[in-house]
């Protein structure tokens, strides 16, 4: 009986799994219209400051926490605010990408819901980025911040009137925040092991990493897990395919084992 259903079962992985060519073109695109976004948003630098002014007050009318007190730790040791600002410059990409790799390659299903609700926090990120430039608080003198990148290194901005190659007035919502949670809740649906919520550790460490080296204030950070809670509520994860399924019915699905009836009642 197993050794019936397993080619059934690796038949299911490939039918769920969508074809590698298509989704890399596709997760091509999509990252050249996230650059070319973030493009369109350059130019605006008196409005980015005036919005940057808007959201420090009115953090501070609310009481949120001084984004000073995250940074302060760093400085105390140029060899911590050093790992922080690479962190900050070398994970966010790979992190994503491997996540997309690994559920590509392990939970296909997973993978494509994954997939719709990254590019759809992305795509309204850049939408609010347009509408809503916004200098972060490494460039805004009143928040008395220090831009850890600059001064300790490595640094993955250039000077924000000569830069051509990012859009430094895109701080609201955070991406690198949105899609750190995003990684941590498709590990913690698509695993069953008991220290899965340990995955946790890396939007938390995002989060300190992204306020502490002053690159962006924690309304950001909310802005972006409000968006994607609204994603995850409307994009939900697709009910179990035949190779999920399978497993979890003994590797047979209603399909097949009406096809094993019907092959069984022929003898």
């Amino acid at each position: 009986m197993n050794a019936r259903t397993e080619p059934a079962q690796a038949g299911s992985d490939a039918i769920a799994r969508p074809p590698l060519v298509r989704e890399l073109l596709l997760v091509a695109g999509l990252f050249l219209v996230y650059k070319f976004g973030r493009q369109l948003a350059t130019g605006h630098t008196g409005e980015a400051f005036h919005n940057a002014h808007r959201v420090w007050d009115f953090e501070r009318a609310v009481h949120l926490p001084g984004e000073g007190a995250v940074q302060s730790l760093l400085l105390h040791g140029d060899g911590l605010v050093h790992l922080a600002n690479t962190y900050y410059a070398t994970v966010h990409f790979p992190a994503t990408a491997a996540f997309l790799v690994w559920l590509y390659l392990r939970r296909p299903v997973h993978y494509v819901w994954a997939r719709r609700v990254l590019a759809a926090v992305t795509a309204t990120a850049l939408v609010l980025h347009l509408l809503l430039p916004l200098a972060p608080p490494r460039l805004l003198a009143a928040t008395g911040l220090v831009d850890t990148a600059r001064v300790y290194g490595p640094s993955v901005y250039g000077d924000p009137a000569t830069d051509s190659l990012s859009n430094q007035f895109a701080a609201m919502p955070s991406l690198h925040f949105g899609w750190a949670l995003m990684v941590a809740v498709g590990l913690i649906v698509a695993t069953r092991s008991r220290w899965r919520w340990l995955w946790l550790a890396h939007p938390l460490l995002t989060l300190l990493v992204i306020v502490g080296t002053a690159n962006h204030y924690w309304l950001d950070a909310i802005v972006a897990a409000a968006l994607l809670g609204l994603a995850l509520a409307v994009i939900h994860l697709p009910d179990r395919t035949a190779t999920t399924t399978g497993r979890a019915q003994g590797g047979l699905v209603p399909a097949q084992r009406d096809e094993q009836a019907l092959v069984g009642a022929g003898r």
